[in-house]
């Protein structure tokens, strides 16, 4: 089965009998396998085709020493500003799981789950100490038209909540509090992108991230609404 755990710390990778293993899990292995000879057998196994990839080990010890690797395989220390931006984008993911997981309508849900998958983009991008990601990784690579998809969300959310007078005390229904708590962790993260300088990344990293944190402050408001919830304004 694919997926299934055998022996403590071990996934067996599925075969062609047992169906194809998800790029989305496969390339968390892969990360999860750290740098060196490890990280290369594994992706050339993933990169084959079907069959039995075999166990992979969710320890590597590559890490023990305080350090991980960058895209291209450069060993830096854990606590190199370059990780540390892409941690608050991965916190930043796991908040909007938190979020789905609290109960939100299917338009909503379906935004979030998007902006999820372009997620992994920008931690990719991050994770590449080049300015530019690897042509050839194109499905790590943001575009104009993903900033203006957010864009055309923020004003179909924004038309649909009472207009903005005060600020807004964070709160109000369980995924709305957790949409809030994203918006934050989401000026974190973009903040550690920026202190990164002007060229450690593609501009539109910039802008995706800063858009985005427009998104989630009115998607916040329009979950409590949708949710028969007002929102609190500062006294």
């Amino acid at each position: 089965m694919a997926g299934s755990v055998r022996g403590r710390g071990t996934i067996r990778a599925a075969s062609p009998g047992n169906g194809a293993v998800r790029p989305a899990l496969a390339v968390q292995l892969a990360r999860a396998a750290g740098g060196g000879t490890r990280k290369r057998e594994m992706r050339a196994s993933l990169e084959n085709g079907p069959g039995i990839i075999g166990f992979v080990t969710l320890y590597t010890r590559t890490g023990d020493a305080g350090e991980t690797s960058l895209f291209d395989g450069t060993r830096v220390s854990k606590s190199d500003a370059r990780v540390d931006a892409y941690g608050h984008v991965d916190e930043l993911n796991a908040v909007l799981g938190q979020a789905r997981a609290a109960g939100l309508d299917a338009t909503i849900d379906g935004w979030l789950d998007r902006i999820q998958q372009d997620l992994f983009a920008v931690g990719a991008q991050l994770a590449d100490p080049r300015e530019r990601i690897a042509a050839r990784v194109t499905r790590a690579r943001l575009a104009d038209a993903d900033v203006t998809r957010l864009e055309q969300w923020i004003d179909a959310a924004d038309a649909e909540v009472p207009p903005l007078r005060r600020f807004i005390v964070p709160g109000g229904a369980p995924a709305a509090a957790a949409l809030h708590l994203a918006r934050t962790v989401c000026r974190r993260a973009e903040r550690h992108i920026v202190g990164l300088g002007a060229d450690a990344v593609e501009p539109v990293v910039i802008v995706y991230v800063n858009r985005l944190s427009d998104l989630l402050f009115v998607l916040a408001r329009l979950a409590n609404a949708r949710a028969g919830v007002a929102d609190r304004e500062w006294e």
